[in-house]
């Protein structure tokens, strides 16, 4: 496009990957056509911010055409940011939000979009004083991953029927989160780091959560770091549907089979069932006449998604919601997970949090009225 919308990334450890996604053309496939092309068009990294000198050093090696800055309100300032993309640790994300809502910018942030309630508060309050003129996209990589996509594409094909059980699951050996982000350990729960992707896919699918029952637990490895929180979670949930689903999340297991994914999502339907994977980038779908359909991208579209590394970082899912928000910006037309559908999910982790402390059931819609939405 003549005039694509400038993004100003704050936080450069994920947010890095997120220049490269933008800015860079799609790395060559042997065997496959020379990737050229970009992987977006509406929209291009402009600007970055981080408060570690080195790891813009390192972006700048990438990148070295942007505007870098260690204060975020110099690039809340400049006229070429339309949107601000939030990587920073998550209990800065609140304040950083509300920020740039005050600034008058649009904003992406990553998941967990806030872990606490008075961030979430402010961030209703800052979004409300904005009177509509900013918008927000929660950062939810894996709905914009290849084979989750083609999963919610054969859900609204009506292939799958109407969903009568959605189970999902993150699991995930986390001693290296841990070194890389010791907060992990005191200063947040579980719930909120990893659980917020099985959480999001049931509540894409199965709409507004009514109320969850969750246990939890603690691993070796979570002790063996002190984790405050349990990094262990099983949870069912009752959508205001009537729907239901089941979400399990373990952060210190030892070793995963090769069979199972760090991330799945099975979809029982009235027609057929489906299961979509991550990393490994496979979807597989019942079809009308009983028999198994297996798709495998990991070949075609590692250079899209991964840079050709080895289940790398997120790089083509940050381009898919990037372009997917810059677009909506400029049509006009809806977008998910937007702020109230984002804050509704933070209530549904919150819920999780205060019934496994508890082991009793959770109703959500409460919590919504502790952040003031009513």
């Amino acid at each position: 496009m003549n005039n694509p919308l400038g993004v100003g990334v704050v936080g450069l450890h994920e947010g890095r990957t997120l220049l490269v996604a933008l800015n860079h053309a799609v790395p060559p496939v042997v065997g496959l056509p020379t990737g050229e092309q970009r992987r977006v068009t509406s929209v291009r990294a402009v600007a970055a911010c981080d408060r570690d000198a080195e790891k813009i050093e390192r972006a700048q090696v990438d990148c070295p055409e942007l505007f870098y800055t260690t204060d975020y309100q110099t690039l809340l300032e400049r006229s070429d940011v339309d949107i601000v993309a939030i990587y920073t640790p998550d209990a800065r994300h609140g304040e950083q939000i509300a920020m740039a809502f005050e600034a008058g910018k649009h904003v992406i942030c990553t998941k967990p979009l806030v872990n606490s309630m008075d961030d979430a508060r402010r961030v209703w309050q800052a979004y409300n004083a904005a009177r509509g003129r900013c918008k927000l996209l929660v950062g939810q990589s894996t709905r914009f991953f290849e084979s989750f996509r083609r999963q919610r594409a054969a859900y609204e094909r009506g292939e799958l029927g109407d969903i009568e059980l959605a189970d999902a699951h993150y699991i995930h050996r986390m001693d290296w989160y841990y070194e890389k982000s010791p907060w992990a350990a005191d200063a947040t729960d579980w719930v909120f780091l990893g659980l917020s992707h099985p959480i999001d896919l049931i509540r894409w699918y199965l709409g507004p959560i009514a109320q969850v029952h969750a246990v939890g637990s603690h691993s070796a490895l979570g002790r063996e770091y002190g984790a405050k929180s349990f990094d262990i979670y099983c949870v069912n949930l009752v959508a205001q549907s009537g729907q239901v689903g089941r979400v399990m999340g373990h952060y210190g297991l030892h070793e995963l089979p090769s069979a199972r994914n760090a991330i799945e999502l099975t979809l029982f339907g009235s027609k057929g069932t489906s299961l979509a994977q991550y990393h490994d980038m496979r979807y597989f779908q019942t079809a009308a006449d009983g028999t198994e359909i297996e798709y495998d991208m990991l070949y075609q579209k590692r250079a899209y998604y991964f840079n050709n590394e080895v289940h790398g970082m997120h790089y083509g899912e940050f381009a898919n919601y990037t372009q997917y928000f810059a677009n909506a910006l400029m049509s006009g037309q809806s977008y998910s997970p937007d702020l109230v559908e984002g804050l509704e999910t933070f209530c549904v982790m919150e819920a999780v949090r205060r019934s496994a402390a508890t082991a009793k059931p959770v109703d959500v819609e409460p919590l919504r009225g502790e952040i003031g939405m009513g």
